[in-house]
């Protein structure tokens, strides 16, 4: 059985999950903790379960959401690995913020990126593993893990409760997010969890019932 710890983080409230099983392996998902404070919370968490991570995987790279990369391959060893697609993302974080926010924000340091991630990576830890869903449209290389077996779904900024991720940045595209997500509900079961990269959990069934965003995919596309 998977256990799922958040950490909303950062001053865009960003969510870090540590994912672990029996085994006490785990794997980091989207670790943007951004105050020594928020790392401190991660690190404890970590250490009180005794728990032993193996991977630092990223649903997108956006600088919100590996503003930890850094620290994570201090502490743990782990070079953050996202899509080849959001490689350029990863390793200009520093112009990202400048295009979003104006300026970049002081004392951020990167890391080097891991091994990328492809459209058919599988992350395996302990007796589990993560299938990776490729969803491009909030970024170029936007992805979502599943656990297949426990009905779980990380979505990163893709999928949010009742919404979807912004287009509107360098990269995005609107119908390729609509598409991958309208592909993703469809063939997903109904009673997924969904944790999203920001925002409380939801489920597919939900989003298949109520979400706005599904009624506007174009029919045959």
């Amino acid at each position: 059985m998977l256990t799922v710890q958040t950490f909303p983080v950062n001053p865009l409230s960003e969510n870090t999950y540590i994912v672990s099983d029996e085994t006490q392996e785990a794997v980091i998902i989207d670790c943007g903790a951004f105050y020594d404070q928020e790392r401190e919370a991660i690190d404890k968490y970590i250490s009180s379960k005794q728990l032993k991570p193996v991977a630092h995987i990223l649903t997108h790279a956006h600088f919100d959401h590996i503003f930890s990369a850094a620290f994570i391959y201090d502490r743990y060893g782990l070079k953050a690995r996202c899509h080849q697609a959001d490689l350029p993302l990863f390793e200009h974080a520093e112009e990202q913020m400048r295009d979003i926010l104006g300026h970049a924000l002081r004392h951020y340091t990167n890391s080097p990126a891991g091994e990328p991630l492809t459209d058919d990576s599988v992350i395996t830890f302990g007796t589990h593993q993560l299938t990776l869903i490729p969803t491009p449209g909030h970024t170029p290389g936007g992805v979502c893990f599943y656990c297949a077996e426990e009905h779980i779904l990380f979505s990163g900024d893709s999928l949010f409760q009742m919404s979807i991720g912004r287009t509107d940045f360098p990269g995005g595209d609107h119908w390729s997010l609509i598409r991958s997500l309208h592909k993703l509900l469809r063939e997903l079961p109904d009673d997924v969890i969904v944790y999203p990269g920001h925002g409380m959990p939801t489920t597919t069934a939900d989003e298949k019932k109520h979400n706005p965003y599904f009624c506007d995919l174009e029919p045959d596309s």
